[in-house]
């Protein structure tokens, strides 16, 4: 394993492999806040992203606001902040994304991590007060990161290729379905323009029925300009509308429905797979810092 956990290494994790990978650990915590840092790890960048939300809070609590409480779900998938009553997601950092993780090791109740934003890409630190368990959700995202890391390479590390040529497949796929229907709309568009010229060019006054053309397969061509009352009745009745082409399933070249390994939606592609893929390999490569430091540097830190 990478050097990530070396502080750790002494220790066994907390919970089984099965607790983390198939269900979540919840903790409850207050939330502290968060805020933009420079880097993506060290510990002074962490002691300087909590002094700065303690000291906002600090104001905040003289102004008569508690600190919010909320409930922290930490899984192979990453950790959810939530709202503990109506478990509302707040915020879903993915492990992949989290680079440092920190405990303060003269208050057990203060604890840190580092998470780049997956819209913004800028690096946020995270602050937490709990009930003298900071070491142990440290060790807990630890356990998580690892695991996450260990299963990204036994499933999706393994077959990265394979799926990024299933995406150049549908890409593909996608781009001929939409050439041939402007080539379509282009043969429609010049033979309707060809009619129009032979209707223009006939002799006055002639009324010899023609039969329709044809195109190279023997077949009518659609004609835009064409009316649906032109259409004749059988047994006095009307033919049935026909459908709009607009609320047709979008198919294939072979008339199947897009296969989609991802979405599993109807005619909707995944977006660039090989950059997630890319993402995640280079924050697991990245690793995650475990580290136990001493936050509390002066009389205003001791309390929030």
């Amino acid at each position: 394993m990478n050097r990530a956990f070396s502080r750790k290494k002494d220790k066994t994790w907390m919970h089984t492999p099965e607790a983390l990978s198939k269900h979540y650990i919840p903790y409850n915590a207050k939330f502290l806040g968060s805020t933009e840092v420079e880097q993506p790890k060290g510990t002074e960048v962490v002691r300087d992203a909590v002094r700065k939300l303690k000291f906002a809070r600090h104001i905040k609590k003289s102004e008569g606001q508690k600190i919010p409480k909320v409930e922290l779900q930490i899984s192979i998938y990453g950790v959810k902040i939530l709202e503990p009553k109506t478990k509302e997601v707040q915020h879903n950092c993915q492990l992949h994304r989290i680079s440092f993780c920190a405990d303060d090791k003269t208050d057990k109740r203060i604890f840190t991590f580092i998470c780049k934003d997956s819209e913004s890409n800028k690096h946020l630190c995270y602050v937490f007060d709990s009930e003298k368990c900071a070491e142990e959700i440290t060790l807990t995202i630890g356990q998580a990161f690892d695991l996450a890391y260990r299963k990204f390479l036994e499933s999706g590390g393994k077959d990265v290729e394979t799926r990024k040529q299933i995406a150049g497949l549908q890409k593909r796929i996608q781009d001929l379905e939409t050439e041939n229907m402007e080539l379509k709309n282009k043969v429609q568009d010049l033979e309707s323009q060809l009619r129009i010229t032979q209707v223009s060019t006939s002799p006055a006054g002639s009324v010899t029925p023609r039969s329709p053309s044809t195109d190279i397969f023997d077949m009518i061509p659609f004609s835009p300009i064409s009316h649906p009352a032109s259409m004749p009745a059988h047994n006095g009745t009307q033919p049935p509308p026909i459908p709009s082409r607009s609320t047709e399933i979008k198919r294939d070249l072979f008339g199947a429905e897009p296969f989609d390994p991802f979405n599993c939606g109807a005619g909707d592609f995944p977006p660039d797979i090989q950059s997630k893929l890319d993402e995640m390999q280079e924050g697991f490569k990245m690793g995650l810092t475990l580290e136990g430091t001493v936050f509390c540097l002066d009389p205003l830190d001791s309390r929030c």
